[in-house]
């Protein structure tokens, strides 16, 4: 499947609004990558993303990675050191089953914005909205 097949232009332009939202509740950032293959492991893949888009370079340390790679129905959300410092074990979980109910329905557009949107619910927690917030992350959708 290509990645205009998983998603088209007008459900990724939906996509990158509910970042936008989701970004109006948190000074988390949020980013989503969605590629065909995942070589090597899944975590150290997204971990080496999360890099190349310098996800670890903002103020709070409180950047969030979706990963997605198609063909090999992997999922990771990753977020950085300031995010994992003060969560629990598990934070992401609800997000991430929200996320794959939905794929399995064929829904990915939907699985991604609930998973951007229960994200954003979820960095409120710890980090809640600054009125001095900027956003520090490209909202666009990453594609590898």
């Amino acid at each position: 499947m290509k990645v205009s097949e998983f998603i088209n232009p007008e459900e990724e332009k939906e996509i990158v609004e509910a970042i936008k939202k989701a970004e109006l509740n948190t000074s988390g950032e949020i980013r989503v990558h969605i590629e065909h293959t995942c070589d090597g492991d899944r975590f150290e893949h997204a971990l080496e993303i999360f890099e190349k888009l310098e996800m670890h370079k903002t103020e709070l340390s409180n950047g969030v990675l979706i990963y997605v790679s198609i063909d090999d129905h992997q999922l990771v959300i990753l977020g950085d050191k300031g995010i994992n410092n003060v969560v629990p074990n598990g934070f992401w979980e609800s997000t991430k089953d929200e996320i794959i109910s939905q794929f399995k329905s064929g829904n990915y557009k939907q699985g991604l914005i609930n998973g951007i949107l229960e994200a954003g619910e979820q960095l409120k927690q710890h980090f809640p909205y600054q009125s001095d917030d900027t956003n520090e992350l490209n909202d666009e959708i990453s594609k590898g």
